[in-house]
């Protein structure tokens, strides 16, 4: 198993974004219920790569910009009939101050080590650990059984360039990963895997991953941290508007908020068209 490049996908061929003689086809899914607004019927558009295809890093940062997410080998972007709450964010990194808050999980994690290396280089100590996080965080959720195969398709698989951050402790165990992909203007967070054993639930590790994604794309020049999408009805994806100064793309145009935003003032400014790209 160590290292995955044996069994990793020889991409031959890269999407250009300049090199396009026509606009790229996307796909609508068909509908069905959403998951996080069950009252609400969900349709996606999306881009999906073939297994040997990969994407520049141009491209990316066009999608990004305009709302899209990868999974795998798929790049999508909600776009409901009836529905706009799916919002995407990013973070304004080179104005973005840790509050008391975060400088006290700054503080609490002193002594770990962050490094970033290629997801192509996982190992089975990173499958070790994402097989504990699923099964003691989400062993309700549709990832439940962890199995070697999502792991490698999800995170590791990847037609871009994509990192795993690593939080190691003094003693050189790994504690937590942050997969993150490169982008021309900034780092798209895909996924955090921590260890969700009680005794470090004091050290926040996922805020602790967020704030070295943000240090780390400061320290390169760029300009944002994408943090996926956000929904304001949706308690549990509320963490994502804390980390300010933040932008949400709301009816097609990015919205600065210098402040978290409030919940109704951003629901009150969505419309229910849905959404053209290129």
């Amino acid at each position: 198993m160590y290292p995955y490049a044996d069994n990793s996908v020889t991409r031959e061929n890269t999407i250009h974004q300049e090199s396009l003689e026509h606009p790229i086809h996307f796909n609508l899914s068909p509908p069905s219920l959403c998951s996080y607004l069950p009252y609400q019927v969900s349709q996606l558009t999306f881009l999906l790569l073939e297994p040997n295809q990969s994407i520049d890093s141009e491209l990316y940062t066009q999608l990004s910009t305009q709302g899209f997410r990868r999974s795998s080998n798929a790049f999508y972007r909600p776009n409901c009939q009836n529905c706009a709450q799916c919002i995407s964010s990013r973070v304004v990194v080179k104005e973005f101050l840790p509050s008391r808050r975060y400088r006290k999980v700054l503080n609490r994690n002193s002594e770990v080590s962050v490094k970033f290396v290629a997801a192509t280089q996982a190992t089975q100590e990173h499958y070790a650990l994402y097989q504990k996080y699923i099964s003691g965080r989400h062993a309700d959720g549709d990832m439940y059984p962890p199995s070697l195969h999502t792991f490698e398709q999800f995170l590791v698989d990847s037609p871009t360039d994509t990192l795993f951050m690593e939080v190691r402790e003094p003693n050189n165990k790994l504690i937590a990963v942050a997969v993150t992909d490169r982008l021309s203007d900034g780092l798209s967070s895909i996924y955090t895997f921590f260890n969700p054993d009680s005794s470090y639930n004091s050290r926040s590790l996922g805020v602790f991953c967020i704030l070295k994604q943000i240090e780390a794309a400061k320290s390169l020049g760029l300009d944002y941290v994408y943090l996926g999408f956000w929904i304001p009805t949706v308690k549990k994806m509320s963490y994502k508007t804390d980390y300010t100064p933040i932008e949400l793309l709301i009816n097609n145009h990015w919205t600065y908020f210098s402040q978290t935003p409030d919940h109704n003032e951003v629901l009150s400014l969505i419309n229910t068209s849905p959404a053209k790209f290129f």
